[in-house]
């Protein structure tokens, strides 16, 4: 006799502001390498020492040279000060200086509302950029909030 499928479902109802973020880097020259493992180091200390408010991160591969991860976060300020402190703040800086032959990506989506991106040195098009038109991350748009915030708005 056959044993069923099981099937299960998830409650999100203790969750009212999660927000779901969605990155990847790709390494688009030999020098981009160098630029990937730095970053593995960071995602290391990630897992290791849990910034408040990450609830999971999860990391896998599109490719060989395309590596993804998965970050569960409990609201979108948990999220924003991470990135904001160190070491986030330092490897973006730097990274927006030099990519280092590699592009990186992320999307977030947010229960509430809103979803945003942003793709940095990628030689192709990633997620909503197959269907939605570019738009210059400057100004108004600056921020991945006031991205995700006046995404919202919209809907």
């Amino acid at each position: 006799m056959q044993k069923p499928v099981k099937r299960e479902s998830i409650d999100l109802s203790a969750t009212p502001d999660l927000v779901v973020v969605m990155l990847g880097f790709r390494i688009r020259r030999w020098r981009g390498v160098l630029s990937m493992l730095r970053i593995g180091r960071g995602l290391g200390e990630i897992q290791r020492d849990r910034p408040d408010g990450l609830l999971h991160h999860e990391q896998f591969f599109f490719s060989l040279t395309h590596v993804g991860m998965r970050q569960y976060w409990r609201d979108y300020d948990s999220l924003e000060r991470f990135t904001r402190s160190e070491p986030h703040a330092t490897w973006w800086r730097d990274f927006l200086r030099d990519s280092g032959g590699a592009g990186f990506w992320h999307e977030a989506y947010r229960m509430r509302g809103g979803m945003e991106g942003v793709y940095v040195d990628m030689p192709g098009a990633v997620g909503f950029g197959h269907f939605a038109a570019p738009r210059d991350p400057r100004g108004p748009f600056l921020s991945a909030r006031a991205r995700i915030e006046a995404k919202a708005a919209a809907a």
